[in-house]
């Protein structure tokens, strides 16, 4: 649906602020994390459906996390790198919608599955001897299949919304992405309704989210320093610091840019704290996840020899 007085059909999208001698090495850079993110997310989705050691609650989260990971990044990266190679940043409105949807979409996604890892972690190390009553399987599909749908519901809210705003002259987005808060500098029509919205759902979708999962780790950490043995506690961190590592990198960003920004936020600094929550984090989350992770690293060594068993027969 577009307003009544729609009369762009395109965006451009002026990317990142760099200059013309920038362009090539950080083409380079962006594709080699792109192909990281998207090789290292692949290989964790792999790993957990052929592995039956990994069929738990803790890898089917993960799993779904890693797609998120892989989408998210996607949405994004992938138009980057075109618009640094080509001399047409346009976008068309109905694309722009398009990416906006689904950089909402994975990214309330990998929000929501966060925090269903971080309740898991905290059954796993509060009571462990009814791990496997409460975290059932029925409970893990349930979770994943709420984070699917209310995610659903959240990214298509704002799209309509979005869609039902003019855009009468101004189409340069100072972004290398269709960004909600740019798109809503670009309108001609009462904005207000929109902002109100961001500001209640992202609420119910960021802060909530991040309230219960720091109320969560509260819980583990007391339990943990009731744990007598050192090399317990060391495991228990351990076991939560690679969550905990990713939730700061990601909610950090996310908050500090859409729900606490300030009155001198430049375009520059705004651009790369996106390119920190779109880019880096989820290239980070396949090594976070799986290079300290012992079950990760059998799961491979024990693909790789069932591979080379039938091989060498």
């Amino acid at each position: 649906m577009r307003g009544g007085n729609q009369t762009i059909s395109e965006f451009l999208l002026l990317g990142l602020p760099l200059q013309p001698e920038q362009q090539n090495q950080f083409y380079a850079l962006f594709l080699a994390m792109y192909l990281t993110t998207v090789l290292g997310n692949l290989l964790i989705i792999i790993l957990i459906r052929l592995d039956s050691h990994l069929h738990t609650p803790m890898y089917l989260f993960l799993s779904n996390l890693s797609f998120s990971d892989l989408c998210f990044s996607s949405v994004t990266v992938p138009k980057l790198l075109n618009n640094m190679q080509s001399q047409d940043p346009s976008i068309s409105y109905a694309g722009c919608l398009a990416q906006m949807y689904f950089f909402l979409f994975f990214g309330d996604l990998e929000s929501f599955l966060l925090v269903a890892m971080a309740y898991d972690r905290y059954v796993a190390i509060c009571f462990p001897l009814h791990y496997g009553t409460i975290m059932s399987p029925s409970l893990c599909l349930c979770l994943v299949a709420v984070s699917w749908v209310l995610t659903t519901f959240h990214a298509m809210l704002h799209t309509l919304l979005m869609a039902s705003l003019c855009f009468c002259a101004d189409n340069v987005i100072p972004h290398f992405f269709c960004d909600m808060s740019a798109l809503l500098k670009l309108a001609c029509s009462d904005t207000r309704v929109n902002e109100l919205v961001i500001f209640i759902m992202g609420g119910l979708v960021v802060v909530i989210p991040f309230l219960l999962i720091i109320m969560s780790y509260a819980r583990i950490v007391s339990s943990i320093l009731k744990v007598p043995s050192a090399r317990g506690i060391r495991k228990a961190f351990s076991t939560c610091g690679s969550h905990l590592s990713v939730v700061s990198l990601f909610y950090g960003t996310i908050i500090g840019l859409y729900l606490c920004p300030s009155a001198d936020n430049s375009t520059v600094k705004e651009t790369v704290m996106a390119v920190m929550y779109t880019v880096v984090t989820p290239m980070l989350n396949p090594f976070i996840y799986s290079l300290r992770n012992r079950d990760m690293k059998g799961a491979l060594g024990r693909v790789i020899c069932k591979k080379k068993i039938p091989f060498s027969l």
